[in-house]
């Protein structure tokens, strides 16, 4: 595949910028000419994925998260969020519906949710290190 057009943006892991990254890739992703549907996708999987760094990666700390955006040629849109807190033991684990470390109102379908709305879903984890989530989505529209 062939890159046409990349953005990356480094920010706190504070919950007042889940919305901007989630605002942030929405606008960058506009370009490949979307369904509002297509939209929605994208913005929810960034939100989960953000959410998941805020919430689980970094714990009452504050700490740095990444995404970085790429679209391509063939109208793929990848994106990698990235942090680099406790990471997890067991991703295969952590992917089930319904499986959530933290209890309380958490629902454990961040996970779920990221797979259903993209065509690819890797997630890497290594305790002490991190977690990269990474998506792909194929659009339909033309890339302008």
């Amino acid at each position: 595949m062939k890159k046409i057009n990349q953005l990356k943006m480094v920010f706190d892991s504070k919950s007042v910028n889940e919305s901007f990254s989630r605002v942030a890739v929405g606008a960058f992703s506009s370009q490949l000419d979307m369904t509002v549907e297509e939209l929605g996708d994208i913005k929810t999987v960034v939100s989960e994925a953000v959410t998941n760094c805020i919430v689980h990666a970094y714990g009452d700390n504050i700490g740095n998260i990444y995404i970085t955006c790429t679209v391509f040629e063939e109208g793929v849109i990848r994106i990698s969020i990235r942090d680099k807190g406790c990471g997890m033991e067991d991703v295969k684990k952590a992917m089930e519906p319904l499986y959530t470390s933290k209890g309380g109102d958490r629902s454990g379908l961040g996970f779920s949710v990221m797979e259903c709305f993209s065509d690819k879903l890797k997630v890497r984890s290594k305790p002490g290190v991190g977690t990269t989530v990474t998506v792909e989505k194929k659009i339909k529209g033309k890339v302008r």
